[in-house]
C-alpha cells in the first residue's frame, strides 16, 4: 500500500509517499497549483494501481478543491482531515515546534496511516457547490437586512408614519410606492389606485390608499433632496441584492431536489435549509455515529474531569458556525411541525432549561435523526421517533 500526505496551500502543494512498510519514496516534493504541478504529481502516482494508492489531505476550503478534481477524474480517492485533528496529532507525536509545509505532509502522511481510509463521496463536488452557494446567500441576506434598517432609518427622517403604516414595510406594494414616487409630495398626490391593488393582489384597500395620501401630506417628516437621493440609492441596492437572493434559491432548489436528500424528508426543513446542512456536514458516510457529527457541528458540552472533579461545560462551538445557525433556526421550525421534537422542547424548558439550551437540546436530537435517516437512506418516518 502507498500512502500520500498532501499539505495544500494557496500557489503550491507539499507531498510525501511512503510505504505501509515505512519506505520513504518521496522525502518532499513541491508541485505547483496548475496543470504542469498536478501532471508532476499524477506522474509520481502512475507507477502503482490506484486502488493500492491512499492519499490524506487537510480540509483547507477552497485552495484544495481543483486538486480534489483532478485526483476524482484520474480515478484516486482521497480522504480528508480536520486540521485540528491533524493539529493535536502532530502534538502526540513530539513536544516540539515544527511548523513547516513539508513537516505537515509528513505529519498527515502519518496521520493518514494510523486511521482507517474513510475515502469522500463522488457527490463531494456537488455538496461543495452548494455549501458555497449557501454561504454566499448567507451573506447577502445578511447584506439585504442591513439595507433593511438603513432604509428604516431614512424613512424615520423623512415620512415616520410609512413604517407602522405597513405591517411589513418592505412588502412588494410599499417598495412599489417609494420606488416609483420618490419622494413624499409624490405619494401624497397618487393617483393610481387600481395599479396598487392589483400588486397587492386586493390587500391594498381604497381606505389604506386615502389614508396613506393623507399621511404623507400631513407628515412631520423633514423633505430633504439629500435623504430621498438616499432612500432611492438604498432601495436600488436592496432590490438588486434580493434579486440575486431569488436567484440563488432557485439554482440550490435545482441541485438539492437532484440530490434529494433524506434530510429532506423531515417536516419543517425546506430546500434553503436542508442545503446548507446537508453541505456543511458534507460525506456523512465520514461519520461513525451521531456523536460525531454533534462534535463536527460544535454542539456538544465541553467536559472537564481532573481528579475526583467532573463537570460540563458550554457546547464548544468548533466547527461552521453556519452550520449551527442553520441547525438552531431550523430547530424552531421542526419544533411545530412535529408533536416529538415538541413535546422534548417543552419537557427540557419544564426541567428548568433557558430557552437557548432547551432549543440545542432539540438540534442534537434532530442531528441524531440526521444521522439515521442520511446512513440508511430512508425517509423520515414519524412512528419511529422516540
Amino acid at each position: 500500500m502507498i500512502y500520500v500526505g498532501i499539505d495544500i496551500s494557496k500557489y503550491k502543494h507539499d507531498c510525501f509517499i511512503c510505504s505501509d512498510t515505512g519506505e520513504v519514496i518521496v522525502e518532499n516534493l513541491s508541485f505547483d497549483n496548475n496543470q504542469k504541478g498536478f501532471q508532476q504529481f499524477l506522474d509520481l502516482l502512475k507507477p502503482y494501481d490506484n486502488s493500492n494508492v491512499h492519499i490524506g489531505l487537510e480540509a483547507t476550503g477552497h485552495y484544495g478543491l481543483n486538486l480534489k478534481l483532478f485526483l476524482e477524474k484520474n480515478n484516486y480517492s482521497f480522504m480528508e482531515f480536520n486540521p485540528l485533528l491533524v493539529k493535536e496529532f502532530a502534538k502526540s507525536l513530539s513536544l516540539r515546534k515544527t511548523k513547516t509545509d513539508k513537516a505537515d505532509a509528513i505529519i498527515i502522511c502519518q496521520k493518514l496511516m494510523s486511521v482507517p481510509y474513510k475515502t469522500n463521496s463522488k457527490l463531494f463536488y456537488h455538496k461543495y457547490g452548494v455549501k458555497s452557494l449557501s454561504r454566499l446567500r448567507e451573506t447577502l441576506v445578511k447584506q439585504r437586512s442591513k439595507y433593511m434598517v438603513q432604509m428604516t432609518n431614512t424613512l424615520d427622517i423623512l415620512f415616520p408614519e410609512f413604517k407602522p403604516f405597513f405591517s411589513n414595510r418592505f412588502s412588494t406594494t410599499s417598495l412599489f410606492i417609494l420606488k416609483k414616487y420618490k419622494t413624499i409630495s409624490k405619494i401624497s398626490n397618487m393617483k393610481d389606485f387600481e395599479t396598487l391593488n392589483k400588486i397587492s393582489r386586493g390587500k391594498f384597500a381604497y381606505s389604506k390608499f386615502i389614508k396613506l395620501k393623507d399621511l404623507a401630506k400631513n407628515t412631520i417628516g423633514e423633505s430633504n433632496e439629500l435623504f430621498e437621493f438616499q432612500l432611492q440609492t438604498i432601495l436600488s441596492l436592496y432590490e438588486e441584492i434580493d434579486s440575486k437572493i431569488v436567484s440563488l434559491d432557485k439554482q440550490i432548489s435545482t441541485i438539492i431536489k437532484d440530490l434529494n436528500p433524506p434530510t429532506l424528508s423531515i417536516p419543517g426543513i425546506g430546500v434553503i435549509s436542508c442545503a446548507s446542512i446537508i453541505s456543511e456536514f458534507g460525506d456523512i458516510s465520514k461519520f461513525d455515529n451521531a456523536g460525531q457529527m454533534l462534535s463536527f457541528a460544535g454542539l456538544e458540552p465541553g467536559i472537564i474531569e481532573s481528579g475526583t472533579m467532573s463537570s460540563k461545560g458550554k457546547m464548544v462551538k468548533r466547527g461552521s458556525g453556519y452550520l449551527r445557525q442553520s441547525l438552531m433556526n431550523v430547530s424552531m421550525v421542526v419544533i411545530s411541525n412535529n408533536h416529538t421534537f415538541y413535546d422534548y422542547f417543552h419537557k427540557k424548558m419544564n426541567e428548568g432549561k433557558p430557552y437557548r439550551v432547551a432549543l440545542s437540546h432539540v438540534c442534537k436530537k434532530l442531528i441524531r435523526v440526521i444521522f439515521i435517516l442520511e446512513k440508511k437512506n430512508i425517509q423520515f418516518d414519524p412512528s419511529l421517533l422516540k
